[in-house]
């Protein structure tokens, strides 16, 4: 059980004797034959179609149409704090055979209070399997829950609910900072090249610009059309996959050797600072040269080292830009990976005012860059902590220091019949009651399983099997037609080994009869099975 760290008032038990389970309601469909269903219908035809992690698309029909929680089965990052294991569902829904499905008994749970506490409890013992985990139906219901009262878990929930949606409004602006630095970094490199942002420095004067095709101003150095045998250790190898945009790395980590170097750098030397661009699988990535010691260039990635008439880190922003990159466009090839000859990459032009004002525009974009940099690096963190924090707000609340104030001025609607305890006490002697009487109800009605001629006829519809009194060729009156879920399944003509699609028709039928009013669903058996029964009868 859980710690007895809680206020007094509140209780521990166990899921089981908090919720319904619904498993049995749920129906599994294949990807394809759930494409083919939702074929040619209409918008308002569908219903959302849920599985282990939420919404995972749209079906023609519904299983539930009621507030219930949904907890993941299997394929759910249990051990992972900052993401949701259970998820609540409304309206009509329709559940595969990957999540639990669960109701809170209304005398004692609400559904959004269960679904708080699923979301931050440790699965740690509770989850089994290997490269994909799973809450077994039989560990769920024993997962230890604490209970506050009703009138007290109704407050919880309003203060959760509240706090959560403010943390989930602060990370979606969190989020989307890296995207704002990122126009922010596009219309700066626009500035710099357009002499916008060097404007003062100037004195408003118009800048002086030359153009030049890239082939008169840098020398190529090419690489491509072979490739360098690959060691585990050796000088670093710089490919395609280490040019980022604006910047160069040294992920993923390949090598040649120290004895191969000599022979394969023979068409010319990168140095610090060149620049050096992709040119296919991604095409114009461009970063400057930060490696000091020695290095191999490989495929899809084109040195180019600038003429004294321009700074490689000014031509490094001018090809980072809007500008060059439309031209980089009009004059790639392919269809499915779209590629740049050397030959036309040279025709493209770069325009470049004086060397002088080539190095103030790069102090400047340096400087603006390291600023969102910064700002972007901060802006991790608060994200990170923002994604924590969830889990320090339920874990308040369900120690009871989230209504701590609260409780103190309202005693009187959690102590006494209202305590957790208490209610536990009454919903233990209804279901003990309920027990004695449905195992006397069962005594009592005492069917015979169909037989097995019945059971491989085709298949008739639940209703008029509960209407027909030879049904189970017994000469008895509408009264006696009271049928466990699995009889229904097999006097309606199931087989017991049904698939997932006949299966699926049984309860599309048996949802229907519901949802007419022909028959009803009485209250669960000890054995944890439905029991169903004319609505006429119930009526008389």
């Amino acid at each position: 059980m859980v710690s007895s760290n809680f206020p007094s008032g509140w209780a521990q038990v166990y899921l089981e004797n908090v919720v319904e389970i619904l498993d049995s309601m749920r129906v599994p469909v294949n990807s394809d034959d759930r494409s083919s269903r939702v074929k040619n219908k209409s918008q308002s035809q569908l219903y959302p179609y849920y599985g282990a992690t939420g919404e995972v698309g749209k079906i023609d029909g519904y299983i539930f149409d009621e507030e219930l929680v949904a907890l993941g089965e299997d394929g759910v990052p249990f051990f992972d704090a900052r993401k949701a294991k259970a998820y609540l569902l409304q309206g009509k829904t329709w559940v595969n055979n990957h999540a639990h499905v669960l109701k809170a008994k209304e005398q004692v749970a609400i559904n959004k209070y269960i679904l708080h506490y699923l979301n931050q409890f440790d699965y740690q013992g509770y989850v089994n399997g290997g490269t994909r985990l799973k809450l077994t139906q039989a560990n769920m219901r024993k997962i230890p829950i604490v209970l506050a009262p009703l009138s007290e878990q109704k407050i919880i929930v309003i203060k959760l609910d509240d706090m959560l949606a403010k943390v989930e409004r602060i990370k979606a602006r969190l989020e989307r900072i890296p995207q704002i630095l990122k126009k922010l970094r596009q219309s700066v490199l626009a500035d710099a090249v357009s002499g916008k942002l060097t404007e003062d420095w100037r004195l408003a004067e118009k800048p002086n610009y030359e153009v030049s095709e890239l082939g008169r101003v840098a020398r190529f150095i090419d690489y491509r059309g072979k490739t360098p045998k690959k060691t585990s250790y050796g000088f670093p190898l710089i490919t395609a996959k280490n040019i980022r945009q604006g910047f160069l790395s040294l992920e993923p980590r390949e090598f040649i050797s120290e004895k191969d170097y000599e022979s394969w750098m023979t068409r010319g030397i990168p140095k610090y600072g060149d620049v050096l661009i992709t040119t296919e699988a991604p095409m114009g990535f461009v970063a400057n040269v930060n490696i000091t010691e020695k290095f191999a260039l490989a495929q899809r990635a084109i040195c180019l080292q600038f003429q004294e008439t321009v700074n490689p880190y000014y031509a490094s922003i001018f090809m980072q830009t809007s500008e060059f990159q439309m031209a980089l466009n009009s004059y790639a090839t392919g269809t499915t990976v779209k590629g740049i000859k050397a030959s036309l990459l040279k025709k493209i032009k770069i325009r470049h005012p004086s060397l002088r004002e080539q190095n103030e525009i790069v102090r400047r974009v340096n400087e603006i860059f390291e600023k969102t940099s910064q700002t972007e690096s901060r802006a991790k963190l608060a994200l990170d902590k923002a994604s924590r924090l969830p889990q320090s707000i339920l874990a308040k609340a369900f120690s009871g220091d989230l209504t701590k104030s609260w409780r103190e001025s309202n005693m009187d609607l959690i102590s006494g019949d209202n305590s957790a305890q208490a209610l536990l006490m009454r919903i233990k002697d209804e279901k003990t009651k309920s027990d004695n009487s449905k195992k006397a109800m069962k005594m009592s009605i005492n069917l015979p399983l169909p037989p097995l001629d019945i059971r491989m006829r085709a298949i008739v519809s639940i209703n008029k099997i509960l209407k027909v009194k030879d049904a189970f060729n017994v000469d008895s009156s509408d009264e006696d037609h009271i049928l466990s879920g699995q009889e229904l399944l097999l006097a309606a003509g199931y087989p017991n080994d049904a698939d997932a699609e006949t299966l699926e028709k049984f309860y599309l039928d048996l949802r229907d009869s519901l949802d007419a009013g022909e028959i009803i669903k009485l209250n669960r058996g000890d054995e944890g099975q439905d029991w169903f029964a004319l609505a006429k009868y119930l009526e008389k």
